[in-house]
């Protein structure tokens, strides 16, 4: 029998709990490293810290709250891992102080938070536009695709697509930054 906690359910259910840090865990994790990276700065050192937070999470799966957010749990441990890393590193030239990595800490966790509201804004607003303007949209963001590319498809003038595309960028920023103010108001 390995030594390693595993995380239980409230009703003692190792496999549900077990499955629910699985996805929680496997979709946070690119986010987790970006933050890490933003704070340490080194992708190396960043994907070194970022296993050993892991290992921290796991075995701390037990204390996280069903229905809080995960990624800023994590984030708080990530911020702990990265202090322990800094203390290991201390005789490198550039330094920081710990008072400097835990505002930028605070405001990398801030800004996450803001990405989830302002992506989930960007879809439902999306699904306000046209049907032909969501499709121009999604053709123009595919990879490898160009506004001069889906024009000459479309048999437009390139500047003709352009200005559509701007258009409703436009739009789609007004949608955004209304439903911000109303999540914000609704504080």
């Amino acid at each position: 029998m390995s030594d390693q906690p595993t995380p239980h359910d409230r009703d003692g259910s190792a496999a549900g709990r077990g499955e629910e840090f699985v996805q929680l865990f496997t979709r946070h994790q690119r986010r987790l490293y970006l933050y890490v990276l933003s704070l340490i700065g080194d992708p190396v050192e960043a994907e070194e810290v970022l296993q050993e937070t892991n290992v921290v999470i796991w075995s701390k799966f037990d204390q996280f709250e069903k229905g809080t957010n995960f990624h800023a749990w994590a984030c708080r441990i990530a911020t702990y891992q990265v202090l322990k890393h800094r203390e290991r590193r201390q005789r490198d030239k550039l330094y920081f102080s710990d008072d400097f990595i835990q505002t930028i800490a605070a405001e990398g966790r801030f800004d996450s938070d803001q990405s989830d509201l302002r992506r989930v804004a960007l879809v439902e607003c999306l699904k306000k536009l046209r049907e032909r303007d969501r499709e121009l949209i999604r053709q123009r963001y595919a990879p490898g695709e160009t506004g001069k590319g889906i024009a000459e498809r479309l048999g437009r003038p390139a500047n003709s697509v352009y200005q559509s595309l701007g258009r409703i960028r436009r739009t789609l920023l007004e949608c955004i930054t209304r439903r911000l103010a109303a999540a914000e108001a609704g504080r």
